[in-house]
């Protein structure tokens, strides 16, 4: 009888010694697993961060454009999101990277009010290019940086004199200058294939059936990499940094005019300030273009110029 007893008391007490330590691996098991989401979350927001000041350099100042390769150790996803709410709006940096062949989740936003990225709603790589061109409208307004893949080639199919050889020059390699088989063609002349159409002369690019107008190459540039909510809603906040420009310009006009230097540009400016204040979209673009080449011809003019 005692033993049986004993029998009894050693497999209760193995049974016992099995659920709680079962226990206790799942709490490590349970414990590891958040900790690696924890520090896979918190390496994804650094990286943004480290990408938003990676673009730095990119400032292109007096340079008609530039490009730099963007490495990163693992397969790493680029969400592109852009906010136009506040002065002057925000860019915002998203990145999701490969964790254990699955692509981690982070709700972590890192933003800029300077920044202006242009792209498809994700880049998705090891390796990107990033272009950049000033924009000018009539004064220098900002940086424009156009996010790709190394992995998605561009074909520009019968570009303009002027693009073909901005493009030569930069070397950038996704990028070709003639038809290729496979990859994104970009077309001037129309042709069949084309995922983008872009009339050069009436300013607008062509793709996925909708029309995004745009004045000058390096918008140009980012309708073509960009897909219209993106290249919109950025449109929208480099207008918001001509109000301010515009305001900053008209108050140093009135300083050098007080010294008799008097650059008749006052309502020109604020012309130009309510109009990119109101503009709704691309298509309305247009009717900012024959101010700011106004302002742009009395500016060159003017003995005391303000930019």
């Amino acid at each position: 009888m005692k033993n049986k007893r004993g029998a009894l008391d050693i497999s209760f007490a193995w049974l016992f010694a099995i659920i709680v330590g079962g226990f206790i691996l799942f709490l490590a098991v349970y414990a590891a697993i958040k900790l690696i989401g924890t520090e896979q979350t918190v390496q994804d927001a650094k990286t943004g961060k480290e990408i938003g000041v990676l673009l730095n350099p990119l400032e292109t100042s007096f340079e008609s454009g530039k490009t730099s390769l963007l490495t990163m150790p693992v397969e790493t996803r680029i969400y592109n999101k852009c906010n136009n709410q506040g002065t002057f709006g925000r860019q915002i940096i998203q990145v999701s990277q490969k964790s254990f062949s699955k692509w981690t989740e982070t709700n972590i936003n890192v933003g800029f009010s300077n920044k202006y990225l242009f792209s498809e709603g994700y880049a998705e790589g090891k390796k990107f290019y990033l272009f950049s061109k000033p924009f000018e409208f009539p004064f220098k307004v900002a940086d424009l940086i156009y996010v790709t893949s190394s992995e998605d080639k561009y074909c520009f199919i019968d570009a303009p004199e002027e693009i073909f050889g901005e493009l030569e020059d930069l070397k950038q390699e996704n990028i070709f200058l003639a038809n290729c088989s496979t990859g994104v063609k970009i077309c001037f002349s129309g042709g069949s294939g084309c995922k983008v159409n872009v009339n050069y002369n009436a300013k607008y690019v062509e793709k996925n059936g909708e029309r995004i107008y745009f004045e000058g190459d390096s918008l140009m540039y980012a309708a073509i990499f960009s897909d219209k909510e993106i290249y919109e809603c950025q449109l929208k906040r480099l207008m918001q940094r001509i109000e301010q420009l515009t305001l900053l310009y008209r108050d140093k006009a009135n300083f050098v005019s007080r010294v008799g230097c008097d650059s008749n540009l006052n309502s020109d400016l604020m012309q130009l300030n309510t109009l990119a204040k109101n503009l709704k979209g691309s298509e309305e673009i247009y009717n900012l273009k024959n101010v700011a080449e106004d302002i742009e011809y009395k500016n060159d003019l003017a003995k005391c110029r303000i930019w």
